[in-house]
């Protein structure tokens, strides 16, 4: 996620610069053709076109931008979700056994094991080497050894407690309850999981796209007659606009993505890591660092 209010111009070229560049020579050939060739074009209702093209892109841009919402929201859930979990452990364990706390550790280092596999598993990254930085070879197996991997290791997690309520560590209201939390976290995963393998439909991605870049064609034929030859220098600023709205949707459809646009994954990670170590009296890393501007 890029953090800076205003992002710097040579990022926004660097995105834009192929279909940009493309329409500044095709505005210089239809400059140099109206001035070279005997006849005119027609005059072009552009006001019209251009209020259309907006149209489909507004609709757009809303559709990809609550998608990103919705993901950053999930992941809100997931953290709070991950916190009354290992909370929940720590208060209804007896805190005096010694298999008791190795339980509560135990159960907060699945919990932070889980959610950096699964923000691999969104992002299409191999979970094993963040799972294995907190559990073991056994203790991860059974994860990691599913089509799912995250959801592997949280029915591990709900296991664990199941075997400390047969155990009598804990009683089944306090079960239950954690249980709940479980369940929490699965909706939130299983949203996440909707909004990563369902693509924006192709209306929503085919004709704002077709429309706008057919606008940008145009646009210099309309107003090639009142800028002159100008045009090639108005003609790419108004076409930037159109295509730097039209790279906003494709930046933000999948927020999951691994790029700089996405939701801050990494970062809320290690929000997670931190907040679980400490409750169980570990030491902790630093919160993740900006870099060049972007939060990972």
């Amino acid at each position: 996620m890029i953090i800076p209010n205003i992002p710097s111009m040579g990022r926004i070229i660097r995105e834009v610069h192929t279909p940009l560049l493309a329409l500044f020579v095709w505005d210089v050939i239809v400059t140099v053709s109206y001035y070279a060739l005997p006849f005119r074009a027609p005059s072009l209702p552009l006001t019209l076109f251009g209020s259309a093209v907006a149209l489909f892109l507004g609709f757009r841009v809303n559709s990809v931008y609550q998608r990103w919402w919705e993901g950053r929201v999930l992941w809100g859930a997931m953290i709070n979700a991950s916190r009354s979990l290992v909370r929940g452990a720590n208060a209804f364990i007896d805190p005096d056994a010694a298999e008791a706390r190795d339980l509560k550790r135990t159960i907060a280092l699945r919990q932070i094991a889980y959610v950096h596999g699964l923000r691999c598993q969104l992002r299409r990254e191999d979970p094993a080497p963040e799972v294995l930085r907190f559990l073991s070879p056994p203790e991860a197996e059974e994860g990691l050894g599913r089509r799912n991997p995250a959801n592997g290791l949280l029915d591990g997690t709900a296991r664990r407690i199941a075997e400390a309520q047969r155990a009598g560590r804990i009683d089944t209201i306090q079960q239950s309850r954690l249980e709940s939390v479980l369940i929490d976290i699965a909706n939130a995963q299983g949203g996440m999981e909707r909004l990563k393998n369902t693509p924006l439909p192709y209306q929503y991605r085919f004709f704002p796209a077709l429309f706008a870049r057919l606008f940008c064609v145009l646009l210099p034929i309309g107003l090639v007659e009142t800028l002159g030859w100008a045009t090639p220098i108005g003609s790419t600023v108004a076409g930037l606009m159109f295509l730097a709205i039209l790279q906003i949707g494709d930046d933000l459809v999948d927020p999951f993505a691994g790029t700089v646009h996405d939701v801050p994954l990494t970062a809320m990670c290690r929000t997670i890591e931190i907040d679980l170590l400490e409750a169980i009296g570990d030491p902790a890393p630093a919160p993740l660092a900006v870099v060049k501007g972007v939060l990972w």
